[in-house]
């Protein structure tokens, strides 16, 4: 986002909060929280109540400071993050939303409009998508018709542009909300009567997988707490994105495992230049924070898992694997190992990246293959009923 629309978002934020809890502020306030010359705030506060966004409610008199309020006290946006990988000639689009309810009718809409997207699935708030770049029109309307869908994604130099179109709430959300949340370089709107067709344009990061496993002993640790330790971490680094975590049971009949034999995935979204950093920064603090010294780490790049993979992923829940099937392996699809015996299943933990949480709990579930997709959703069952595409798995 451009260091303009930055600032404008964290003054305007700042504004509607202090608005909710005294009724109204100065630039005084603001100048104080923001660590800023009154004049600078001014002429923000200026250009907001020229935009309709904050209205003047008492003058200036003499020495008592004009006194101003945002003009809504509505959520400043549902939309927490907007981000976006790319994977070759697929997109990655995820959205988190304030409300479990937006989120799931976002999901549902998106589903039943298909257009670019492949496949639909939602973690709680998040919404995760996959998306083929190009345009595929849909028709939104009252129901049964869409009242949203994404007709198109391009990637273009550093950005991913995305294509959307909607009435009713979703376009309240695409003209009102989305600016605002993190992640979004700019949003282009137009309307055709009710409908509104906008542009949301943000960065192209690379989807980077770290596998983690045996960072426990008998007595100390567990690999989930380092994992979630791990994700906060990076989490803090310019330019990533935390996606989530991801927790896996491998081969439960395993000879000298600490407990039931999981292993661990974070998921990130990283700025391409930044890749090697965070890299670097894992095995640091995995090396420095295990208890074992056993400890392992798979990196990988890319969201697409390749079936030869998918399988070793498998393998790793039915057999015992050794650490030179792990190295042949990683060599052979682009992964990263560092670290001791814990490398075999932290390349598991990689290659089962994309399945539903309850494949991955259960080592008795059967996987699903399918040229990298994932297993088929709800949501995803209905896009195929409606004809739009196919699912995946």
């Amino acid at each position: 986002m451009s260091r303009v629309l930055e600032r404008r978002k964290q003054y305007l934020r700042l504004m509607r909060q202090v608005t909710l809890e005294r009724g109204s502020f100065t630039v005084a306030d603001i100048a104080e929280a923001t660590d800023t010359p009154r004049s600078t705030v001014q002429d923000w506060v200026n250009r907001l109540v020229e935009e309709g966004c904050v209205l003047l409610t008492e003058e200036q008199r003499g020495r008592h400071a004009a006194h101003y309020a945002a003009s809504s006290v509505m959520p400043e946006s549902a939309c927490r993050r907007v981000f976006t990988t790319v994977d070759g000639g697929e997109v990655e689009i995820y959205h988190e939303c304030m409300s479990g309810g937006c989120a799931a009718f976002c999901e549902f809409h998106h589903a039943r409009a298909g257009g670019a997207l492949q496949s639909v699935r939602r973690d709680g708030t998040l919404l995760r998508e996959r998306a083929v770049l190009g345009r595929r029109d849909v028709a939104v309307g009252l129901d049964p018709a869409p009242a949203v869908g994404i007709v198109g994604v391009f990637h273009e130099g550093d950005y991913i542009r995305q294509h959307i179109r909607c009435i009713g709430g979703p376009a309240y959300s695409l003209t009102d909300m989305m600016s605002f949340a993190e992640g979004v370089c700019g949003v282009t709107v137009r309307r055709e009567g009710a409908v509104v067709e906008g542009e949301v344009i943000t960065r192209a990061l690379a989807y980077v997988a770290i596998g983690i496993d045996d960072t426990d002993t008998g007595d100390e640790g567990a690999t989930f707490a380092l994992a979630l330790a791990l994700l906060q971490h990076l989490a803090k680094l310019d330019g990533v994105m935390p996606i989530g975590h991801r927790v896996a049971m491998l081969n439960p009949r395993l000879e000298g495992r600490t407990a039931g034999n999981s292993c661990s995935c974070i998921e990130l979204a990283v700025e391409p230049g930044m890749v090697a950093r965070v890299e670097e920064s894992a095995v640091r603090f995995v090396a420095g924070e295990a208890a074992s010294a056993e400890w392992g780490i798979a990196v990988r790049q890319g969201f697409r898992v390749p079936d030869d993979l998918r399988a070793y992923g498998r393998s790793a829940r039915e057999a015992v694997l050794t650490r030179e099937a792990a190295g042949i392996t990683a060599e052979r699809f682009g992964a990263r190992l560092h670290g001791g015996r814990g490398v075999i299943g932290a390349l598991a933990a990689v290659a089962l990246i994309g399945l539903p949480h309850g494949v991955l709990l259960d080592p008795g579930r059967e996987i699903a293959f399918g040229n990298g997709r994932e297993i088929a959703s709800p949501a995803e069952t209905l896009m195929h009923e409606h004809n739009h595409i196919g699912t995946d798995g």
